[in-house]
């Protein structure tokens, strides 16, 4: 078995101007590149051999049954955890949400922005700029204490784009919002990502959601990829819009889940 190396792709070029049509990707510059990278717990192999490329601007949903690997595979590419094997390559400049905003108490709304940045005369101003990207200009010396769970998860949001990542990691960053901030956070998300232009990598448990926000949904188990699936569907999406159904159908025979179903408890 051999060890995992941890080599760094060079960081995408500046962003251009987003399209509503689906979107191609294999012009674009590579962020993440795993091959046959392993991660066991004990006698047991979590992920086994998994082999994924995410481009540039492209936006990647994980879906499968609690205990597939997903999270570890995302923990993976945050270099939060080490694979026991394999090669991993991601871009240096990387960001993580997570279901939990992990605001610090302590510190007002604009310092949690910029928590991990050098001190600076810009840092202010770089916080400002991020808050007012996920509409929340005016609440850059509030307390964390003031905020809804959805302005919360928003400056979560501001302070990985703040980092300015050509890889932004998502853990089920929605999870815990109610349906209509769920719905804006979709809608934000969706907008920040076209501007932006980062590779994404989102883990989910709610198939409808994967299928809205994704260019790929990928269905893990046994310890690796057993469904690449291409959403052939243009933006902005809707649930009623045709092939929407179909997708969802079919992710949801992957995930083992027969007949019309809640995607929520896939």
């Amino acid at each position: 078995m051999s060890s995992l190396s941890l080599a760094r792709l060079p960081d995408p070029a500046p962003p251009e101007g987003p399209s509503r049509a689906p979107r191609r990707f294999d012009d674009e510059p590579l962020a993440v590149r795993l091959q046959g990278v392993r991660r066991t717990f004990g006698a047991r192999a979590v992920i086994n051999g998994v082999d994924l490329e995410v481009r540039r601007g492209e936006f990647v949903s994980l879906l499968g049954r609690s205990g597939t690997g997903k999270t570890t595979l995302l923990r993976i590419l945050a270099g939060l955890d080490q694979a026991d094997g394999g090669e991993a390559r991601v871009p240096q400049a990387r960001s993580v949400v997570f279901q939990e905003p992990r605001l610090v108490p302590a510190k007002r709304v604009w310092r949690n922005v910029t928590l991990g940045h050098r001190r600076g005369r810009e840092t202010r101003r770089i916080a400002e700029a991020a808050l007012e990207e996920v509409g929340l200009g005016g609440h850059a010396d509030a307390w964390p204490r003031t905020l809804s769970g959805g302005e919360a998860q928003r400056v979560a949001l501001a302070r990985a784009l703040a980092k300015e990542p050509s890889l932004l990691l998502l853990d089920e960053p929605f999870a815990a919002l109610d349906a209509l901030t769920r719905i804006r956070m979709h809608d934000l998300v969706e907008q920040l990502c076209r501007r932006h232009r980062p590779a994404v990598v989102l883990v989910t448990h709610d198939v409808d959601e994967a299928i809205l926000l994704s260019d790929r949904v990928l269905v893990l188990a046994d310890g690796g990829i057993r469904f690449d699936a291409q959403v052939e569907l243009a933006r902005p999406r809707g649930q009623t819009e045709p092939g929407f159904a179909a997708l969802r159908a079919r992710l949801l025979a992957e995930l083992g889940v027969a007949g019309p179903a809640d995607p929520h408890h896939a």
